[in-house]
């Protein structure tokens, strides 16, 4: 079977296209139907509206970052195996990534301004945890996974009662990243020293604040 190589320009014209896709909100999706789609808009107050949009506003910020990462860490990943997984882990996040957006934008809010900023600061993260080996860059993808379902798991406890159809993408997403964690670990990664674990956790911290404003 043929394979084609690509060159480096090639590769840098398909980073800057998913970079645009990620920000300008148009990735490419595997098509899964939005776990929401079904479920019939609950009543909820201005503030309940506000606070919730809020909420996925930073879930939207952390998809985008989760992109950015995964395409950083294909990049520059040893193993065209581990490559496989990290891009088709980021096409799944896109999934997050659209329905995020989508539940926003129907409480009335907006996406994160600094988006793009969020996605480079995050695939120069990713790329350098590639280039540290394949064991640390799939023990970066576990720990990020983790900290992302702890957040998910805070969002859910926030969620006003009636708010089923929020509550239907976070839970999914939580499936999601559970698997995504569970997978780096089956495929060799390695648990991160305690110094690096903390230093994520309070990176974490200031773009979930900064990210419900802004």
């Amino acid at each position: 079977m043929f394979t084609r190589a690509y060159s480096l320009t090639d590769t840098f014209i398909h980073h800057i296209d998913q970079a645009m896709r990620t920000v300008m909100g148009k990735p490419l999706t595997t098509e899964r139907p939005n776990p929401a789609n079904s479920i019939q808009e609950a009543t909820l107050s201005n503030s309940e509206k506000k606070h919730v949009a809020g909420l996925m506003r930073i879930n939207h910020v952390g998809e985008v970052c989760a992109q950015a990462l995964y395409q950083g860490q294909a990049l520059t990943a040893k193993c065209p195996e581990v490559r496989q997984n990290m891009e088709r882990a980021a096409m799944e996040e896109n999934d997050h990534l659209d329905w995020c957006e989508q539940r926003t934008q129907q409480l009335g809010g907006h996406k994160s301004y600094l988006s793009p900023l969020w996605y480079a600061g995050s695939f120069s993260l990713g790329a350098i945890a590639g280039l540290a080996g394949d064991k640390w860059s799939l023990g970066f993808v576990a720990e990020t996974e983790k900290q992302v379902v702890q957040h998910l798991e805070e969002h859910l406890q926030q969620l006003p009662q009636q708010d089923a159809k929020t509550r239907a993408v976070l839970e999914q997403m939580k499936t999601d990243e559970q698997a995504h964690a569970a997978n780096a670990i089956s495929n060799g990664g390695v648990d991160l020293p305690l110094p690096i674990k903390l230093a994520m956790q309070a990176s974490a911290k200031v773009m979930t604040v900064t990210a419900y404003h802004v």
